[in-house]
């Protein structure tokens, strides 16, 4: 049987050349692989045909599946040529053993604003493409993951990192009040993982300072919202991936939100790092389960996955009771959050409603974080740890009225500077809920025992103390003393 297996191993390697070949030449306009000669294997086709993926042959040319397109395969046969790791990626993946390719994906109306014919294999046709693919796109065929996520705060991300005004004050302090550089913080940092608003040339290609942007909440020139390659990353669209911790890590990471690393410290961070390279990561969504398929949570399971009778979602605020990064922390009232619904109807941004969850409430949020918690471990054990979180929030919210008292104060005295960031009282106040107050908090609910202290309420406490003494002096004089040093971000 081994032999035999074998055998059928090395004859469908050998057997794909031919069905991509006749993919190839199945097109009237699209030429057959050349040959590679004596020489080197050259990129593009050979490559392919070196490296198959024989699930995907067999599925193809067993019926099994849902056969691509004479259009889809003149597509196929050029990219295996121009860009052949994108066609080896995507022949790996679930859109192509169902038939879904990339001519499915990237082609457009000719009214919509994305469209072009840039692509020298559409160029005269009546066929328009675009490189960019906007949620309403995915939506064809995933209508509930698109509409959760767009009731999630990833939804809203570029919405408000480009509609806040403190944002954009910020931004004018990075570039030196010389504009040519934004779009430099904006690309390689913010957008990055927020999204940008992608703007349109004169030849409908994406401009430069607009894309190309990873972030998740990406506003697209067709009103699209959302990015899924922020977590299904092109072009496998692993599902797998997108469950890793690693996948969420590269946004939810450093001084101000670091939840990767309070996830790798966490007791579930060691067990996936002990035992997760045997997990099983291909489950289907409702599918995935503890015990069987895996032993800790990772960022996925408590966000969204289908687990202990909870259904899938793609609304990461769902099971949230707390507001956790916001300068005090409220409760998350539920409800739809109505930035993207605005930017639709109007054109304008707005931050949306920060306190978006579960629309039954907060305690609906927790008791399905519990029911979560609990395909593992007690109810009681899993109210008992969240109870200790909810007073560690509780806390920080008492350091929070303190600071803002004091600084509200100042700034009513006229008694801060004029350039925030010039100002160590701002400053202070700034890092202390920006930075060491996310820290506190989230370390306390994700069980991140070095953030909850020592990165963030000990950090918290002397930031409290610097502030304290600058307001006590400039209460005093009645000025703002120029030679204060300090609050330029405690223990950073």
């Amino acid at each position: 049987m081994r032999k035999a297996a074998g055998i059928l191993a090395v004859f469908s390697l050998l057997t794909l050349g031919v069905f991509f070949g006749h993919i190839a030449r199945a097109a009237d306009k699209a030429p057959a692989p050349k040959a590679a000669g004596n020489g080197p294997a050259k990129p593009g086709g050979s490559t392919f045909l070196r490296y198959p993926n024989i699930a995907f042959k067999e599925k193809m040319t067993s019926g099994k599946g849902t056969a691509i397109t004479k259009q889809a395969a003149e597509c196929i046969a050029c990219h295996n040529e121009k860009t052949p790791a994108v066609v080896q990626d995507w022949s790996k993946s679930a859109m192509a053993h169902a038939g879904v390719s990339c001519f499915d994906c990237h082609t457009v109306s000719k009214d919509n604003p994305m469209a072009n014919q840039t692509c020298p294999g559409v160029k005269g046709t009546d066929i328009y493409v675009s490189a960019m693919v906007s949620p309403k796109t995915c939506a064809k065929c995933h209508p509930n993951e698109v509409a959760q996520f767009q009731e999630s705060g990833h939804g809203r991300a570029a919405i408000q990192e480009v509609s806040q005004p403190a944002n954009l004050a910020l931004f004018a302090h990075e570039d030196m009040d010389m504009p040519q550089f934004k779009d430099a913080i904006l690309m390689t940092g913010c957008a990055q993982c927020h999204g940008s608003e992608v703007k349109m040339g004169a030849d409908h290609m994406p401009t430069p300072g607009s894309w190309p942007v990873h972030g998740i909440g990406t506003i697209y020139p067709d009103g699209g919202i959302g990015n899924c390659t922020g977590c299904h990353l092109n072009h496998q669209f692993s599902i797998a991936q997108a469950r890793k911790p690693s996948s969420c890590g590269t946004c939810h990471l450093g001084p101000d939100h670091p939840d990767i690393e309070v996830y790798t410290q966490s007791v579930h961070g060691m067990l996936f790092e002990a035992r997760g390279d045997k997990w099983h990561w291909d489950s289907p969504p409702g599918g995935w389960q503890p015990g069987a398929d895996y032993s800790a949570p990772t960022c996925a399971t408590c966000h969204m996955s289908g687990i202990n009778g909870l259904q899938p979602t793609h609304n990461v605020d769902l099971r949230l009771k707390w507001n956790l990064w916001a300068p005090v922390s409220a409760l998350r009232t539920g409800g739809f959050d109505t930035a993207i619904d605005t930017y639709r109807k109007t054109g304008k941004f707005t931050a949306g409603n920060p306190l978006a969850g579960n629309p039954a409430g907060p305690e609906a949020a927790r008791k399905d974080m519990v029911q979560v918690c609990s395909a593992c471990h007690s109810a009681e054990f899993a109210n008992n740890y969240l109870s200790a979180a909810d007073k560690q929030v509780k806390l920080y919210n008492k350091y929070a009225h303190a600071a803002s008292q004091m600084v509200e104060t100042l700034q009513k005295k006229n008694l801060m500077m004029k350039d925030p960031w010039a100002d160590p009282a701002f400053r202070t106040y700034f890092y202390m809920w920006h930075h060491e107050g996310r820290r506190m908090r989230h370390g306390a609910v994700m069980e991140g025992p070095d953030y909850s202290h020592w990165h963030g309420v000990f950090q918290l406490q002397q930031s409290l103390r610097i502030l304290q003494g600058i307001y006590n002096q400039r209460i005093k004089t009645g000025k703002i003393d120029y030679e204060q040093t300090g609050g330029v971000g405690v223990g950073e």
